[in-house]
Order: structure tokens, then sequence, then C-alpha cells
């Protein structure tokens, strides 16, 4: 198992010469998402001023559909990173490979958000651990089309068993470049989150093999 450092090098290498075209895969997705939740925010803002009360509740329930229905976006958007980190082409229509198999991918984006909330509401601390533990999820799900939603979090749960800590310090390793970027009006994480992902996909290659290895199992 390689070190944070080492993964974070691999994920650097596997960016160099393609920034731009996740930069703009970032973009795109932080554009769609600002749209996705503006209903939302409107619908929210008319009840606080008790101004078109009923409209605004109907505009928050529909930007709760919409940002519930577009679930996919955020795994297309990371298992783009891993199939960049495998040698494959990425375009921005590869945001939207979650819809191709929408069902599946929703459900398991959405369990495994509530999973992790339910545990949240126990304590932090839990809410942490087992966030760590269903971080593999979105590709195993990629790597294994024949897995349900919970198998394939049962999966990353697997492959997470000891290595949960050095996900997390993986994890906390960008708060540094976080604050920077919060400096530079959020426009340096359409850098920071593509580089975050890449390591993210670096990491599960690494848990991936040593798993298959122990367990002859092929994700």
């Amino acid at each position: 198992m390689k070190t944070n450092s080492e993964i974070r090098k691999t994920a650097r290498m596997a960016l160099d010469g393609k920034w731009g075209t996740f930069v703009l895969l970032t973009l795109v997705l932080y554009v769609v998402s600002l749209f996705t939740a503006l209903p939302g925010q409107l619908g929210e803002a008319l009840v606080k001023a008790d101004v078109m009360v009923g409209l605004g509740a109907m505009l928050t329930s529909f930007g709760l559909v919409l940002t519930l229905l577009m679930l996919p976006l955020s795994w297309g958007y990371v298992v783009s990173l891993l199939r960049n980190h495998r040698g494959g082409s990425v375009e921005i229509s590869n945001l939207f490979d979650g819809f191709r198999q929408y069902g599946r991918v929703w459900f398991t984006v959405f369990l495994t958000g509530l999973y992790t909330f339910l545990w949240t509401l126990l304590l932090i601390v839990p809410g942490i651990v087992k966030a760590c533990s269903y971080g593999m999820t979105n590709y195993v799900l990629y790597d294994n089309p024949e897995l349900s939603g919970d198998a394939a979090i049962e999966r990353s749960m697997a492959m997470m068993e000891g290595h949960k800590m050095q996900f997390f310090l993986l994890g906390l390793s960008f708060i540094g470049w976080a604050i920077l970027s919060l400096f530079t009006l959020c426009i340096g994480f359409l850098w920071l989150v593509p580089y975050v992902q890449a390591s993210m996909a670096a990491f599960y290659e690494e848990v991936k093999a040593e798993y298959e290895a122990k367990t002859g199992v092929v994700s």
C-alpha cells in the first residue's frame, strides 16, 4: 500500500496535461448544481420573507426533488477521475454517465448518503468512520455492474478494513489547499476538487489490489 504522499503524487501524474479538461468538468458540475439548487433557495427566501409563501413552499419542494434527481452527477464526476487514472479518455459528457443506469446509481448514492447521515446523528466520530468505510462505493459500483447498491457498500466496507485512518488522513491533507482556495473567491476549487478526486481514485486502486490479493475476488 502506497503512502498518502505517494498516492497524491500518482494523482498529479494522472492529471498531468489534463488539468484543463477536469477544470472544465468541475466548472460544468458546479454550474449544473447551482441551477439545480436555485429553485429551492428562492423558495426558502420567499418563505422566510413571508412573501408568496405558497409559491415558496412549492419551489422549495421542487428544488429538493430536482436535487435528488441529479444525484448521479456526483457519481459521473467521481468515476471520470478513475477512468482517467486508468488511461481512458474523459469528455464533458462523461459527467452524465450515471444517468445511463439511473436507478442503480441513484439508489446507491442516496443510500450511502443516508447511511452516513444516520450514523452522524449518533455522534460525529461514528459518522466519519462510516463515511470512510463507504468511501470506495462509487468505484465498486462502476467496476462491478452486477452488484446492487447494498452489495457495493458492503464491498467498500470490506476493502476499507484497516485503511480508514489512512483514507481520513488523505482527505485531511487537502485542508490547507482548501483554505487557500477560499482566498481565490473559491476559483481554486476548480483545480483542487479534481486533485482530491484523482487522489481518491488512486487510493481505490491501491485498496482494490490489496483486497483482490487477499480474497481472490476480482473487483
